[in-house]
């Protein structure tokens, strides 16, 4: 008995070897047997002429494409105001959360003696200033005497000529001229310290006023304070905190974007940003950095958006949406996606001779109603059923339906 059973059990496993892996050439030999005995060719049942499987009809469309970015809120500008002189603070301090307006004074220092420096500047200058007209004065009477010394050579000479004059005069009166020349350089020289003593005193009244002028610390802009100002009484060194003012209208939202799709948003693009509590803010592009971070390969976006209401604050949570170019793409199944032997994305066509054709996509977007995929052409038969069972060139029996979007 067990004889027969393994005996009947390799039979059917010959049987089935042969009709799953050698079927071809079994039916063509069952066709040759018949066709010696007579039997029509027609009478064998209609076969499929491939493998069934069940495709859809796909149109391409356009869709909107936008790189989509998680940032942060960024005041429009921030600046901590310090002092540039030294001074105990005079005036009330203002809390912070006001609103301060371009100039308006946040700090005031007592001006101690500065007035009294300013004033002994000033006096220093009248005094410089009024020198000067003496010296210019010295300077023509100077020029005066060597035009007087210039004559008195000249007639001395044509005397000695005509042996009226000694050569004595000639030589006192060429002294005389050198000794004019003397004076005018002197006097030029005295000039030039009294046009230096002026400037000098010019400096000093403007390092003076300079000085009263520091006393009054102002905000460079308008906006609002982060920080209260320094306390009434409170001693201020050079450097030292007045405030911390901070403009939030406009406000940025700053983002990175990785350096694939950095080539897809350009300047003063339209975007649309979600914030962390739920509510969607628009604006601009405003700025898009040339350097990527060297650590994440990213690169820095500025989106501006008009905030007249102060309603965003520095710092929030954003998720931002740069409009980008439209694409053409096919709404498929995402069943329909599969991998072919180098493991590449794609989904399997019927060709125009009815077989199978794997052609790679470009995944876009998945929505509810399936994916979005680049990479087809304008119309494409796709297989959405059986295209695990099929490989390129496979004849296959096409049942098609609608799609569904």
């Amino acid at each position: 008995m067990r004889i027969a059973a393994i005996l009947t059990a390799l039979v059917v496993a010959v049987s089935l070897y042969f009709l799953v892996f050698e079927r071809a050439a079994v039916l063509d030999v069952a066709g040759s047997a018949g066709a010696a005995v007579g039997t029509p060719a027609q009478e064998a049942p209609d076969q499929p002429s491939g493998v069934s499987v069940v495709a859809v009809s796909s149109t391409a469309r356009s869709i909107g494409s936008a790189v989509v970015l998680r940032g942060r809120t960024e005041a429009a500008r921030q600046v901590e105001v310090r002092a540039e002189t030294s001074g105990k603070v005079t005036s009330e301090p203002l809390r912070k959360g006001s609103f301060v307006a371009a100039d308006e004074v946040l700090c005031s220092l007592d001006p101690g003696t500065r007035e009294v420096a300013l004033a002994e500047a000033q006096a220093r200058l009248a005094e410089a200033r009024a020198g000067r007209p003496e010296a210019e004065a010295r300077i023509a009477e100077a020029k005066s005497r060597l035009t007087e010394a210039q004559i008195d050579q000249r007639a001395a000479a044509s005397l000695s000529e005509g042996g009226f004059a000694s050569q004595m005069r000639v030589a006192s009166t060429d002294a005389g001229v050198e000794s004019a020349k003397a004076s005018i350089a002197a006097a030029e020289s005295g000039l030039e310290s009294v046009v230096a003593a002026i400037q000098g005193a010019e400096a000093a009244v403007a390092a003076a006023e300079t000085e009263i002028a520091r006393l009054d610390i102002t905000a460079p802009f308008s906006g609002l304070l982060e920080t209260d100002t320094a306390e009434l009484g409170e001693f201020l060194q050079p450097a030292g905190l007045c405030a911390t003012v901070i403009q939030l209208d406009p406000i940025e939202l700053v983002g990175f974007v990785p350096e694939t799709e950095v080539a897809r948003v350009e300047l003063g693009a339209p975007a649309q940003a979600r914030l962390a509590s739920g509510g969607t803010i628009d604006g601009t592009v405003s700025f898009l950095s040339r350097a990527a971070d060297p650590e994440t390969r990213t690169f820095r976006a500025e989106i501006r958006v008009p905030n007249p209401e102060l309603a965003i604050r520095d710092g929030q949570t954003v998720e931002v949406a740069i409009s980008a170019a439209g694409q053409q793409a096919h709404l498929l199944p995402q069943s329909a996606l599969t991998l072919n032997d180098e493991g590449d994305l794609g989904v399997r066509l019927v060709s125009a001779d009815t077989t199978a054709a794997f052609v790679p996509v470009e995944l876009l977007r998945d929505t509810p109603q399936g994916v979005f995929v680049a990479g087809l052409p304008d119309q494409a038969d796709v297989i959405v059923v059986g295209q695990e069972y099929v490989s390129d060139g496979v004849p296959l029996d096409v049942t098609y339906r609608e799609t569904a979007g």
